[in-house]
């Protein structure tokens, strides 16, 4: 390689490359750099899908020190592993510029791993120990090893971003419904005033939510963990040694101390993505979830004045640039945008996935982009929504009585009394003439006041 005014000359099957003298990369990676320009330095590959990438890099050259020691040497795997590490460590993330906008099978970014890895390693030993293809891709395909790198990025981020996220936000509603109860507030159904239900239990349903979601990402996870690599290029496993799926899955569960396995039919695994369609249906169902969660929250706190107001949250920044004083709910407004997005990721996976033609799925770039984006997001707002939002939500006992005992819908209770016909017609009147239920049954006659006190107690409804 001749230095050259700060590149020096790399080659591939097409010819000589100049790459600039201070990467890693080499040849196939220069060419995609200025081949597709789009999204540059923008929408670039995710870096959980690189660090997945260092890992099964990593795990493959163990199962062919172990398989073909004779070809993968003790000094080759150990010049991958160091390196991989590095990458793992998030140390050369600046050698990885290739755009989400590339080959659809991700072929130039699995590239950009073998060239940087290769490199980097022999730069390492002090001389030319290991080539791209012939070591760091030995056993392997861009076929297969994206896919596993996509398996392995999606169920790492569920596990440590997004579940971690959502089981700290059910204890902070587990703290609240401690907090609050034998408050009762009047419901609602419809948007309109319905029967009374404790506040404690409206939290409740808010926690129970996301339990749910927190089970249905959890059942996502073991077909998540299925992998494709040792299909190599059509799911045949042409040119892997006997036994190397089963084995590298084995290192990439010791690398990363959760139970990956070897996909059982990889002509499926290459070619179909139905298990990040069902994961990301769970990430989207907590999404829709923390979108009602939101949305309940920002209503139950409007006004201070003028809306419901039955529950503070934190004052956080100004709201207006020109109306002093104005406060807003952003927290939960950056949950709803949020929750918005992920939604809108779920249609292009969805759609992606169902483009395999044959014995590959080429959308796998955008796939992976939507999906890490996704859980990303989802993790940090949710995160973000505890901690400067729900952790300083305090009840307005004052409004929720006030509210509670001013609803029509109190009526209710008095249907074992006076039937449901006579208590419409007791709502009615009470709304139309601006007066108490107590004042209307009484007129219409229907209970003195004496038997009214008696049996009308909104508390005891829920």
């Amino acid at each position: 390689m001749e230095n050259m005014e700060g590149f020096r000359v790399e080659h591939d099957s097409m010819g000589e490359v100049k790459v600039p003298a201070d990467k890693f990369w080499g040849a196939q990676t220069q060419r995609s750099h200025e081949n597709f320009e789009i999204g540059v330095g923008i929408e670039t590959m995710p870096k959980e899908i690189i660090k997945a990438f260092g890992i099964l890099k990593k795990a493959a050259a163990h199962a062919n020190n172990a398989l073909v020691p004779e070809r993968m040497t003790d000094q080759k795997c150990e010049a991958i592993s160091k390196v991989c590490d590095e990458i793992c460590e998030g140390k050369l993330f600046e050698q990885f510029p290739l755009v989400v906008w590339q080959t659809g099978s991700g072929t130039q970014s699995n590239m950009n791993v073998n060239e940087v890895v290769a490199n980097r390693g022999n730069d390492l030993a002090g001389e030319k120990l290991l080539h791209p293809n012939d070591d760091v891709n030995m056993s392997q395909s861009s076929n297969d090893t994206f896919p596993t790198a996509l398996h392995i990025a999606s169920a790492l981020l569920l596990e440590e971003e997004l579940l971690p996220a959502a089981k700290e936000l059910v204890a902070e509603f587990q703290r609240l419904e401690k907090e609050n109860e034998g408050i009762v507030k009047t419901g609602r159904t419809h948007l309109q005033d319905a029967v009374p239900v404790a506040f404690s239990q409206e939290i409740s349903g808010w926690r129970s939510s996301l339990e749910k979601d927190i089970q249905l990402v959890e059942l996502s996870l073991s077909p998540l963990k299925e992998l494709a690599l040792g299909g190599t290029a059509v799911g045949t496993g042409l040119n892997a040694p006997k036994g190397f799926d089963t084995l590298v899955a084995e290192k990439i569960a010791e690398f990363t101390k959760s139970d990956f396995v070897t996909a059982e039919n990889k002509f499926h695994a290459l070619s179909s993505r139905d298990e990040l369609v069902f994961a990301h249906g769970a990430v989207k169902a907590t999404a829709a979830d923390m979108m009602k969660i939101a949305n309940d929250i920002r209503w139950l706190a409007s006004g201070p004045r003028c809306g419901l107001g039955e529950i503070t949250i934190p004052a956080n920044e100004p709201g207006s640039s020109i109306m002093p004083g104005k406060v807003n709910p952003t927290q939960c407004e950056q949950v709803t945008m949020v929750a918005v997005q992920v939604m809108g990721n779920d249609t292009a996976i969805s759609v992606a996935a169902s483009q395999g033609n044959f014995e590959l799925n080429v959308f796998l770039p955008v796939i992976a982009y939507n999906f890490t984006q996704s859980v990303r997001l989802l993790s940090e707002s949710i995160r973000s929504f505890n901690k400067n939002c729900v952790t300083g939500l305090q009840a307005n006992k004052e409004k929720m009585h006030e509210n509670l005992h001013r609803s029509l819908m109190l009526v209710t209770a008095l249907n074992p009394y006076i039937g449901y016909e006579n208590a419409a017609k007791c709502a009615h009147k009470a709304f139309e003439e601006n007066i108490s239920l107590k004042e209307a049954c009484v007129g219409l006659g229907f209970l003195s006041e004496e038997r009214f006190d008696e049996v009308f107690h909104p508390e005891e409804m829920v």
